[in-house]
């Protein structure tokens, strides 16, 4: 029999189950031999088993059971979905054109519609998570999803003969194959690199070249306005990628290192090489590719300081993510409405207006903790507008930028010029410092955020943004669900919110507070008792309930950094501390601070 179109009503469901995919855990970095001698590749010590298909359809299946059989055997992308091609009729396998979508979906439902001795009709209904792109971006989902299969006895054996094309997989055969690793690009400043999350299935010792092409491919395209990729052409790898002696077998399974030769990149300014190098150190370790990491130019030593050596992940730490997201300044809290420091000694207040006050509702440090920005209830009547945003310094004086009858949390950019918060629900700014001191307040163009252009419509009101410590991507809470958008600097100087990314979609209840858990995850707070607190990926998979011991609900906001997670509920501060005892993390009472306190960080 000929395929069948799919109906252009037809859903397809995908549940990415937290119980299905267990967290990733980014790694920062990684083993290498010591840098006070030359490297010597030893060899491969470990020996990764080979990742096994799906074995071929089991004789005398029944065809409800030989369906889920099916469901499974398609998550095997290997040459072009092989191993699911061979519970199709012939004609049918031939036909199937699995490169029209891949659909994840939860726990897939088969209910038979009808039944002979030779003729079998199914639907397929199930809760789909998330559509995987051909270039293994995630896109996480909480639609329903049905297909109709019809299937045909062949030689005594049931086969799938008629089947829509695109590739429904379930969710837990999508954990076996497929995993997790960032591509990291550069800011637009050159600084820090960025995380671009792709999922990918590949044997151990085929992962660094498929990584390094996709870095080459460049980035997912409602990235690509704000980052740089120094691997673009004319830079290029060139030939085969080996270990750190030349052997072509086995790269990235245990030590070796790996050699990596790249072409075009002579008249690249030294910083640009150190970016270029970050980028692909960056990537290979954060796949668990071990070095040292041998960089070519040409057939010679990208830099001459490593040629005997290598690089290490020590060499480009300084772009590393970890070293932007660091925490230099402590934690903050606002006590009875003015800013204290959470010292070893107890909470005390800073000199200056912001620890003087008692009125302040949120707040935010800039990341290098001069700056301050905080929201003050201003205790006017209404109609005037109830609330004041303040800027000041750490320390010093604070004047009003903007009022509004709701103002959310203030975020600082990454490089400390300017405050992000919205107004009323619906006008996001941006309070920027010049050099000389001077604030002026910008309108941020959010109309990318909110027309549905990208394919994705968030809905004012508008009740937090927060800015990466990149400076790249914001993650905005909009009537109650959270995103994560890129932030655009316009040909004019000013900014724009656009492509935003749902995240935390299999939330139940609105999010009230989300904070940057690192470069890759965040932290988000939702209404309710069960399980208020919970970490996503900032592409929305795998999102994963935190402990909710000693919490006591509502959760009213989170405040979050790589090194400590805290969060403010009914009755305290509180911070996620691990269990010395190898039992389940708990949250401890931040002494000192009372029941209306809020933990303030930077950023």
């Amino acid at each position: 029999m000929t395929m069948r179109a799919r109906a252009v009503a037809v859903q397809r469901l995908t549940a990415f189950g937290a119980a299905a995919v267990a967290v990733l855990v980014l790694l920062t970095g990684c083993a290498s031999l010591p840098d006070s001698s030359a490297p010597q590749a030893v060899g491969t010590i470990e020996h990764e088993p080979s990742v096994e298909g799906p074995p071929a359809p089991a004789l005398g299946r029944d065809p409800d059971l030989l369906l889920h059989d099916f469901l499974q055997a398609t998550a095997d992308p290997a040459d072009r979905h092989a191993a699911a091609r061979q519970y199709l009729a012939p004609e049918t396998a031939s036909q199937w054109d699995d490169a029209t979508s891949t659909t994840i979906v939860d726990k897939p439902d088969t209910l038979r519609e009808s039944r002979t001795a030779d003729h079998a009709t199914y639907r397929i209904r199930a809760r789909k998570v998330g559509e995987l792109a051909a270039d293994g971006g995630y896109r996480a989902s909480d639609d329903i999803v049905e297909d109709k299969i019809e299937m045909t006895k062949i030689g005594g054996e049931w086969r799938i003969d008629q089947i829509a094309d695109g590739v429904l997989m379930d969710s837990a055969a999508f954990a076996k194959f497929y995993q997790r690793y960032p591509l990291y690009f550069t800011d637009p400043s050159g600084s820090t690199v960025v995380p671009d999350l792709r999922w990918v299935s590949a044997p151990k010792a085929d992962l660094a070249q498929r990584l390094l092409d996709m870095l080459a491919a460049g980035p997912q395209s409602a990235l690509a306005p704000v980052v740089r990729n120094e691997l673009a052409a004319p830079v290029e790898v060139r030939g085969q990628i080996t270990k750190f002696n030349g052997d072509p077998n086995g790269v990235g399974v245990g030590l070796g290192g790996v050699r990596i030769d790249l072409g075009g990149v002579a008249n690249l300014p030294p910083h640009d090489k150190d970016l270029l190098a970050a980028q692909v150190l960056f990537t290979l370790s954060g796949a668990d590719i071990l070095g040292p990491y041998q960089l070519l130019a040409d057939g010679k030593p990208l830099a001459q300081r490593f040629a005997d050596t290598g690089w290490s992940i020590g060499d480009v730490a300084p772009f590393g993510p970890t070293s932007v997201a660091q925490n230099r300044i402590g934690l903050h809290a606002l006590r009875g409405g003015g800013l204290v420091e959470v010292g070893d000694n107890g909470p005390t207040n800073p000199s200056g207006y912001f620890g003087a006050v008692n009125n302040l509702e949120s707040a935010a440090l800039s990341p290098d903790g001069k700056l301050v920005a905080a929201v003050a209830n201003a205790g006017r009547p209404e109609p005037q507008p109830q609330r004041t945003l303040m800027i000041g310094t750490y320390g010093g004086s604070a004047f009003p930028v903007d009022q509004g009858s709701t103002i959310s949390r203030p975020s600082w950019s990454g490089d400390n010029s300017a405050a992000w918060a919205v107004i009323d629900g619906q006008r996001v700014i941006r309070a920027v410092l010049d050099r000389t001191g001077t604030v002026s307040v910008q309108d941020v163009d959010t109309s990318g955020l909110l027309d549905g252009s990208s394919g994705v419509l968030a809905r004012t009101p508008i009740t937090e943004v927060r800015v990466s410590r990149s400076g790249v991507r914001a993650a905005v809470i909009a009537d109650g669900k959270v995103y994560v958008a890129v932030v655009i600097r316009q040909a004019d100087g000013k900014f724009a919110l656009a492509s935003p990314v749902p995240v935390g979609v299999g939330l139940s209840t609105p999010a009230v507070s989300v904070s940057w858990f690192g470069s890759d995850t965040l932290l988000i707070a939702r209404e309710g008792n069960v399980d208020p607190v919970s970490a996503v990926s900032l592409d929305g998979s795998q999102p994963t309930p935190q402990t909710s011991r000693n919490l006591t609900a509502p959760v009213r906001t989170v405040s979050a950094s790589p090194d400590h997670q805290y969060v403010a509920d009914s009755r305290a501060v509180l911070e996620l501390t691990s269990n010395p005892e190898g039992g389940e993390s708990y949250w401890r009472e931040v002494p000192g601070l009372g029941s209306n306190a809020v933990p303030v960080l930077p950023g």
